[in-house]
């Protein structure tokens, strides 16, 4: 096995991009089978791993570096708001009863993605109903450690020579 030092860019970005992959398809398993239904900000944090995914790609796929970077830029900037996304949820909207019209509300519903792929994006609890725990852990931290993750990827991308 490689050591992560030696893995080559390209190896990073798609490498995030199926973690990213990996996390929507845990959300959809938890929502799907064990019933853990979300809210506007589990929602939003879907949208988001799926944006990173789509940046890192397109980071592997282009040959210019400068194009490349922008791409990983993009990417770092996305986590950064995917992770502030999750504290949010932890601190804010899970003690409220009601996320409707928050931000994250908004952001969904006005991009109509909730009507298109309703099985993804569409918000099915409150905030305050949606605070679970995995393994006794809140389930936004679980989404913050890998947005954290992911960022630090990025952002070693962004630096190396």
């Amino acid at each position: 096995m490689a050591a992560p030092s030696s893995l080559s860019a390209r190896s990073w970005l798609i490498g995030t991009a199926l973690l990213c992959l990996a996390a929507v398809g845990i959300a959809l398993v938890s929502q799907h089978v064990f019933d853990m239904q979300p809210c506007p900000w589990c929602v939003l944090q879907r949208l988001v791993f799926l944006e990173i995914a789509v940046w890192a790609l397109l980071a592997a796929a282009i040959p210019a570096r400068l194009p490349r970077l922008l791409f990983v830029l993009f990417a770092l900037l996305s986590a950064l708001a995917g992770a502030a996304a999750a504290l949010y949820q932890h601190f804010v909207a899970a003690k409220s009863q009601s996320c409707n019209l928050t931000l994250a509300d908004r952001i969904v519903s006005g991009l109509g993605l909730d009507h298109a792929v309703p099985a993804l994006f569409q918000v099915t609890a409150s905030c305050a109903d949606a605070a679970v725990s995995v393994l006794g852990v809140p389930y936004e931290f679980w989404s913050l450690a890998l947005f954290v993750l992911i960022g630090a990827v990025m952002l070693r991308l962004l630096l190396r020579r």
